[in-house]
Order: structure tokens, then sequence, then C-alpha cells
């Protein structure tokens, strides 16, 4: 122990003098288009010497790190690991856009605070010590160990690769956004950038190297998200107790939305994106024509610039307009379809977002359906809570976290270490939704387009999905309908809102970077172990040495990788959407029959099997219904969905845990009473 805390100390002092050496530089002159890089490359060559220096091919050690991390070191890795790009880039984000509670469509921000830290608690009363007293490897494992057999393995198996997926495509997503930020290259070539980082500390090491790598993220995770809402809260409040100070600020952000509801301007805003969407309506009605109708506009506008020797720039817009033109009715139909969908959204008060500080928030103005609103939005915030806390309890890659600890108790304290760690953040999260909401009201509302800061620039053109500002009234003036930020941007481009040195931009780049990478690391890990352990070995019955198996699971992580940054690379959903989905798999398939398993000695083979599979299969079904024709774009409409109760699709596991746990109990007992006397004595003595 006093040599670990001897290379932690150094660790940290090592850190602190890069941070602050940086700054020096930038200070004396240093250009931005260096201190990006620096911060891409240094912190990953840091984590990836790391992963060397744990490399290892012994199987104890690469699967469970030799069962002997420290409770509180454990605490930070497992963090790191649940500090995914989800908690540090999106989490202020979604409270930005979606208030306190939210909307019927967004649940709220909140929810995924005490959906999140709730799951922690589950999972420290009731499943890491149980686990960890039964010298287990992968969550599959336990299946076969309780419920014997072939099938609840496979499914445990097939389940934990399904949600551990979904999940890592959300980490690469963000590796890919971080890395283009900071390096200005291509989104593609930034993931395959990060991903070189991801694999380092996995492939050569696996749980050793990664767990001792995740420490290290943890400290980089924690700098870069406390620094710039601490500052940002002493620039404006004068205490940088953020989580202390930015309730004063609640109020302000109530008065400037009640001016804004009340500002012709903001009218004229939402009275344009009303007409753009009716125009999307209009069109949908007869896409053939309407597309070739359009498209010889376009081809008309085109020729009329040419030849009347218009100016290169509307030409080029004009070409370009032409080429993002749909190619085919099917194509046309889902981009004119989000189009109708995300105008209408816009053209509602506020720009469609939910006044901050409401519970159960409604869009305001809109009198007539408020009630039902509150009513779908109150379903829609429980149910993410719900499906958060058990997806927490539920989820492979935390789960086998606490297999590296020496004792069952050693687990429960490590519980309690990760809470502390992750409260650390959380409670700061709200502050700085509300600071930058408020810095935005009060710097960039109302501000000529001419004066705009060239950081909406560079952000424009890494995605224009996550920010884009549009004179749509043509008054040359920014009103609060005109911004459009994204869930995933307003943890990144917090220190340049409010200012702050280049060097703060950086560092939390880097944070974000180290989120989605330890995130990573634990996911590619539990899928290559699954397809290898779980799957592949098991079924085949293949005889192997421990070092063979070992290097069988690094390639196939390596290949899972480099898949996932593949769909990734498409970008067809944002972080939170994918995160939440992960969540709701993993909740269905494995809770029920994990927490039956070990407190009822009544839970059977076939129950667990039909148990899984029912949960599974209802929210699979839920969400390929609903979520795939809207493309997961990230909300839903009655009108093009088939929800049950307003639920979103990705929180369907408030359907499937409770059908996995009612499948369960009836089959179980089902099963007893066909098997007879005799099978009720074997099933008690096994």
């Amino acid at each position: 122990m006093q040599r670990i805390h001897k290379l932690f100390a150094l660790y940290l002092l090592g850190l602190a003098c890069f941070i602050g050496l940086v700054g020096w530089a930038e200070h004396a002159g240093l250009s931005r288009q260096w201190i990006g890089p620096i911060f891409l490359f240094v912190p990953v060559m840091m984590y990836a010497t790391i992963g060397v220096w744990g490399r290892t091919a012994d199987s104890e050690e690469y699967y469970v790190a030799g069962r002997r991390i420290p409770p509180i070191y454990n605490g930070m890795a497992t963090a790191a690991d649940w500090m995914s790009a989800a908690s540090f880039l999106s989490l202020s984000g979604a409270l930005y856009l979606q208030g306190f509670a939210g909307t019927s469509q967004q649940p709220g921000g909140l929810a995924y605070l005490l959906g999140w830290t709730g799951g922690f608690v589950l999972v420290a009363l009731l499943i890491a010590p149980q686990l960890r007293a039964l010298n287990l490897y992968t969550l599959p494992d336990f299946f076969q160990l309780r419920y014997g057999g072939r099938w609840p393995r496979v499914i445990a198996a097939l389940a934990a690769v399904m949600c551990s997926f979904s999940y890592v495509v959300a980490q690469i997503y963000a590796v890919g956004l971080i890395a283009s930020r900071l390096t200005g290259v291509q989104f593609e070539i930034g993931i395959m950038l990060g991903l070189g980082g991801v694999l380092v500390c996995s492939f050569l090491g696996g749980m050793r190297a990664i767990t001792w790598t995740q420490v290290a993220q943890y400290v980089m995770i924690l700098l870069a998200f406390l620094i710039p809402v601490s500052w940002l809260a002493y620039q404006r409040l004068g205490n940088p107790v953020a989580a202390v100070a930015y309730t004063q600020e609640l109020g302000k952000i109530a008065e400037y939305e009640k001016a804004l509801l009340s500002d012709p301007a903001e009218r004229d805003v939402e009275l344009v994106y009303l007409q753009r969407g009716m125009v999307f309506e209009s069109r949908l009605r007869n896409i053939p024509a309407a597309l070739e109708a359009e498209r010889e506009r376009l081809r008309e506008l085109v020729h009329q610039l040419r030849i009347s020797n218009a100016d290169l720039g509307q030409v080029l817009a004009a070409g370009r307009e032409l080429a993002a033109l749909p190619q085919d009715e099917t194509t046309a139909r889902e981009q004119w379809t989000a189009a109708m969908h995300e105008n209408y959204a816009r053209a509602q008060p506020l720009g469609g977002t939910p006044q901050h500080t409401v519970p159960y928030a409604v869009i305001p103005g809109v009198a007539e359906a408020a009630q039902v609103q509150e009513d779908v939005s109150r379903r829609n915030f429980l149910a993410l809570m719900f499906c958060l806390m058990l997806g927490t309890a539920g989820l492979p890659h935390l789960l086998t976290r606490y297999y590296t600890l020496p004792t069952p108790a050693a687990a429960r304290r490590s519980v309690a270490w990760t809470l502390f760690f992750v409260v650390l953040l959380y409670t700061s999260a709200p502050a700085l939704a509300a600071l930058v909401k408020l810095q935005v009201m009060q710097t960039l509302v109302g501000s000529n387009f001419d004066a705009l800061p060239t950081w909406i620039a560079q952000w424009t053109r890494v995605d224009g999905s996550l920010l884009s500002i549009e004179d749509v009234n043509g008054d040359g003036i920014v009103q609060w309908g005109e911004i459009r930020l994204g869930a995933d941007l307003i943890m990144l481009a917090t220190p340049e809102l409010g200012g702050l040195p280049f060097v703060v931009s950086g560092l939390v780049a880097a944070g974000g970077l180290a989120a989605a990478l330890s995130t990573a690391d634990g996911l590619l890990l539990t899928i290559s172990n699954a397809l290898v352990r779980d799957l592949y070995l098991v079924e085949r019955g293949k005889s192997v040495t421990p070092q063979q198996r070992v290097i069988l699971s690094k390639f196939t992580l390596l290949m899972v990788a480099l898949a996932a940054a593949a769909v990734a690379s498409v970008r067809s959903s944002g972080i939170l959407v994918l995160v939440s989905a992960s969540f709701s798999i993993a909740a269905s398939a494995f809770v029920p029959a994990m927490l039956l398993g070990l407190y009822w000695k009544g839970a059977t083979r076939q129950g667990a099997v039909w148990g899984m599979l029912a949960g599974l299969g209802i929210t699979l079904y839920y969400m390929v219904v609903n979520a795939w024709p809207a493309r997961a774009t990230g909300w839903q409409s009655a009108q093009y969905s088939h929800l049950w109760w307003g639920i979103q699709p990705t929180l369907a596991a408030v359907f499937g845990v409770p059908a996995g746990l009612l499948v369960i109990w009836v089959v179980s007992n089902l099963s007893r009473r066909k098997g007879g006397v005799a099978a009720v004595q074997s099933e008690q003595q096994r």
C-alpha cells in the first residue's frame, strides 16, 4: 500500500506540473493550435505507459487483476469506469436543455443523477458482496453456477454483448468528437486516434492494466470537471463552491425565461420555424413530386446565379444545397420527417425547451395539453430513474469491477468509495448547467451576429448538429430560439463560453477523453470475455491453456473495437440515447434472474431462461417498434410511434423488468410442480 500511495502521489504531482506548464506556455504565447494536440497526446501516452506497465499474460491478472486491488483505488477505477461520456459530456447538457424535470418527450436531467447514484446503493446492498464471494470471472459465470445448464449462460453472454456494444459505441463517438476538436482532424480520423489509446490500455494488460489506467483517468476527470465549473462560479458569484453558490442564479434564469416568453422578436423566430415545419409537412404528402420540384428549383437557381455572375459564395452555397438533396424517396422521407419535427419543436415557446426549474414541466403557452404533458413527463421521469437504477445494478462491466477485490467486505467498502467519488462530480453538474444557461442568456442572446466569438464557428465546423446559430428572422440580433446547442457540447464549450484560458478548454477535452476511454476499456474487455470465455470456449468445449485464452480474448477485443468505431462513425444518435438503451437492456436481461437467483431458492433453470427471454424480448420489441422508424433521434411523437402510456423507447425496461420477474416466478413454480417431489429435492440439493 505504501508503494501504491507513493506512485499515486508522484502521478498527482506530475499531472499538476503538466497542467501548470501548459498554462504558463499559453501565457508566454504558445498557440492554441499546439495546446489542443498536447492535451490529446500527452494524457493518452500517459495512459498507454500505464497499460504497458500493467501488461500480463496471466489469466488471473488479465480477467480480475489478481483479486488484490485496494477498495479505495477500486472505487476510483469504478468511478472512472462509471463516469462515461454520458456523465461527463452529456449530463450537464441534458440539464441545460431539459431543465430539472424535462418534458413529455425528454425526461429531465435530475433523473439521471438520482437514478445513477441510487443504482450504486442497490449494488452495495444486494449484489456486489454476494457476487464477489463466489470467486467468478464474468457475469455469465454466475448464471451458469446458479442455474446450471447451457442456456442461462448463453443468454447472459449475448445480452452482455448487446448492452455493452451500444454503450461502447457512445464512448467511441465521444472520443471522435473530442479528438477532432482538439486536433482539427476529421471526426472519423479522431475516432481512430482515440481508439489507439483505448486498445493500448485494454489490449495488453486486461483488467490489471485497465484498473490502474482508470485510477489515473479519474483524477483527470475530476480536475477537468471541477476546475471550469468552480472558476465560472467564482467569476460570476465570488464563490468557487458551485454546488452551493449556483442556487441564487436559478431565480435569474426564471426571470430571463419570463422575459423571453413575452419578447416579440422570439415570436418572429417561432413563426419562421413554424412555416418551415409546414413546408416539410407539405412535401411529405407527395414525396416524389416534391423531390423532383425541389431538385428542379435548385438547378434553376444555380443556373441563374452563374449566368448573372453572382457572388461565388452564393453559387457554392446553392450547389451544396443541391448536392445535399435526398437521392431517393426513402431517404427524403426520413430526412424531411426529422426536419419537420425539429422545426415544429423549435417553433414552441423558448425554442421548445422547458422552463428550467418547473417540476414536470410542460411547453409554455400550450395550455390545452398542459395536464396531459405533465402526466407523461412525470411518468417518463420516474421510468428513467427506474431504468437507470436497475441498469446500474445489472451492467456487466460495472459488476465485474468488484471481482478484483480481495474479500466481499472489501467489495462493500469499494462501492462506498465509488459513491463518494461519483458524488464529487454529480453535485456540480446541475450547477454547471444553470451557470452556462445564464451565461448564454446574458452574453449571446441580444448580441449582434457580426460580433459572435470565433469558437462558435470552430464548433460548427466540427458538427453542425452540436451547435448552430442562424438569423432566421433577419434582424441581425441573436435570439434564444435561434441558438441550437447539443447536449454533448455544453461541457466542452463551457470554458470558451465563460472566457476562460484555452488551457482550461484543453483540460476539459482531456477529461472528456479520459471519461470515454476509461469506460470503453471496461466495455471492450467485457464484450471480448463474453464472446471468448462464455460463448466460444464453453460451447466448443475447447481445451486451451490460460495463456492461449488470454491471447484469443485480446484479438477479439481488437475486432470488437474496430466494429464499434465503424458504427460510431455513422453518428446516428446522441450519447444519452445510446446509453439509456444499454441500461434498459442490462436491467431487463440480468436483474430479475440475478436477484431471484441470489435471494430465492425456488428459482429454476427453466424460469430463469424464459424470464430472461421475456424481459429482454419485450424491451427490444418496444425499442425497435418505436425507435427504429425515427432513427433514434432522441425524441418521439405519438403520431409516429406506438408508445405505451407515453413511455419513451429507451426506457423499455420499465416493462421488461416486471415481465421478467413475473415469468421467472410463474415458470419456476410450474416447473417445480411438474417435476414432482424428486425434482424438488434435486433442486434443493443443487
